[in-house]
């Protein structure tokens, strides 16, 4: 209603500007003399601007006409569209208009305008390779799921935007939850462009998350020979992958097809460490024990780890303690001053009762890096060189409540694993899984300190030498954690014992 009485004042206005002009010009004297042929034509000033209007539109019609038939002399030539292109300037002009809005609306975020704008530009380019790509990405952002999927599926039945049609519907499958299907759907596309990387990324994410490791593999290479992927990256991934593959080598009856696979995985990454300890039982599966203690070797030098060792403990598993000992020296002099030598060392050392021996293994740590292990270790370490309970359960206070060491962490969510897996389970990231300490802070409560007079069999502020190491901000602990540390504690009074470690077994 407003809009109709503005645009009708705004009319009146115009009238009444040309109506004062026009009076104006009539009264003003003089005007324009013209010569023709020998004879003279005057004209006042109103006369004369009117015939300059006049003379402006001949102008301009006689350069529409002379376009018309330059159009007609092409179509006589042979150019069968130069007419109907004449006559589509006007249209193509008004379309591409459109198109420019629908285009802005939808980088502002107004899907609903967008939509508008494309079907406006589809009315006059009759080029739906264009606008069905603005209707859907527009449909989407409206919410507009289905209005979205149809014209992709117009996009997928034009040969020239296949690709962009079936990768809409993919994102699409992606968004909803159906990863089966977007998994074909991705093939489909990467087919189409082996070189786009988003789609060889979510390809490869899906085959993981799937377990399809040898379509992985296939995936991996492309990657490779299309430049998306530095080869030493490509050969840490394609170990995983060969090392997802031969998973079930820790069951029993393994294939040989399995045995290669994880002795190709740690060919392909030697200081990946489940590679490492798969292929040494895959050769300890074939009597080779030379060969996996090479690899074994290896993998310690680059990255000691306690899934390394108990393999290890395998080529020999009727081995006595102190031959065990003597064994083991070979994997401690390859990295010495590393933490999990030392707590390996240790941990034999009690086994074979050389207490002192076990106290020098384990050095400062307990002071530098305290963990539940460590600290556990001490404690055994005290009980068998006679120590009185109230140290020994000092020290598995001083366990229950400290971190639990290196774990296997997510580089991209920070989860904690409780194994090594090649997909993380949480943000299902494809190797990102380091054996480190958590960066996550612990979590207090009051367990520890309800717990804590059961362990030292005094009251939490009593005196004595169970309680004078334990800082006070240390007797907190969650509740989580009191139940997997009392596990510890148990094995260590067991390891004390004669009974066998929790890292390194003890076959004697």
């Amino acid at each position: 209603m407003l809009w109709s009485l503005l645009k009708i004042l705004v009319f009146v206005a115009i009238v009444a500007v040309l109506a004062f002009g026009a009076a104006l010009l009539t009264e003003t004297a003089g005007g324009i003399q013209i010569t023709v042929a020998g004879t003279e034509y005057t004209l006042s000033a109103l006369q004369s601007v009117i015939a300059l209007s006049v003379l402006v539109f001949a102008v301009w019609l006689m350069f529409k006409v002379l376009s018309f038939l330059l159009a007609t002399l092409r179509f006589l030539n042979g150019d069968e569209t130069a007419i109907s292109r004449y006559f589509d300037k006007g249209r193509e002009r008004k379309g591409y208009q459109a198109l420019s809005d629908g285009l802005m609306a939808l980088a502002s975020g107004e899907g609903r305008l967008a939509m508008a704008k494309a079907a406006r530009a589809e009315k006059y380019l009759a080029r739906p390779e264009l606008t069905d790509l603005l209707t859907a990405q527009a449909a989407e952002l409206a919410g507009d799921t289905k209005k979205a999927a149809e014209a992709y599926k117009r996009l997928v039945s034009n040969h020239s935007t296949r690709f962009v049609g079936v990768r809409g519907i993919m994102k699409q499958k992606l968004s909803e939850g159906d990863t089966d299907t977007a998994r074909q759907l991705a093939e489909k596309a990467l087919a189409l462009r082996p070189k786009h990387e988003e789609v060889q990324d979510t390809l490869l994410t899906l085959q993981a998350r799937a377990q399809d490791w040898g379509g992985a593999r296939k995936t991996l290479t492309t990657k490779l020979k299309t430049g998306t992927l530095p080869r030493d990256v490509y050969k840490r991934r394609d170990a995983v992958l060969a090392l997802s593959a031969s998973k079930a080598i820790v069951e029993d009856g393994a294939t040989v097809e399995q045995q290669e696979q994880a002795i190709e995985a740690n060919r392909l990454s030697p200081d990946l460490v489940p590679a490492a300890a798969m292929a040494a039982r895959a050769y300890l599966a074939r009597d080779k024990k030379r060969n996996a203690i090479r690899v074994l070797k290896k993998a310690w030098e680059a990255q000691p780890h306690p899934d390394l060792a108990h393999a290890f403990a395998e080529v020999e598993p009727h081995e006595s303690a102190a031959e065990r000992v003597k064994r083991f020296a070979q994997l401690s002099r390859l990295a010495p001053q590393h933490d999990e030598t030392r707590l390996v060392m240790a941990e034999l050392h009690i086994v074979a009762e050389d207490f002192p021996e076990a106290r020098r293994a384990l050095g400062d740590l307990v002071e530098r890096a305290p963990d539940a292990r460590a600290l556990t270790l001490m404690a055994a370490i005290e009980k068998g060189e006679g120590a009185s309970d109230a140290i020994i359960q000092g020290w598995l206070a001083r366990a229950l409540n400290a971190p639990r060491g290196p774990l296997w962490v997510c580089e991209n969510c920070n989860h904690i694993h409780a194994e090594w897996a090649p997909v993380c389970e949480n943000c299902a990231s494809f190797d990102t899984l380091s054996w480190r300490r958590p960066e996550t802070p612990e979590v207090s409560g009051v367990t520890g300190a309800q717990v804590l007079p059961l362990i030292t069999g005094a009251p939490v502020g009593a005196a004595g030498p169970d309680a004078s190491d334990i800082p006070e901000t240390e007797l907190l602990e969650s509740e989580a954690e009191t139940g997997v540390v009392a596990t510890e504690i148990h094995t260590a009074d067991e390891a004390v014992s004669g009974v066998e470690t929790p890292d390194i077994k003890d076959t004697k």
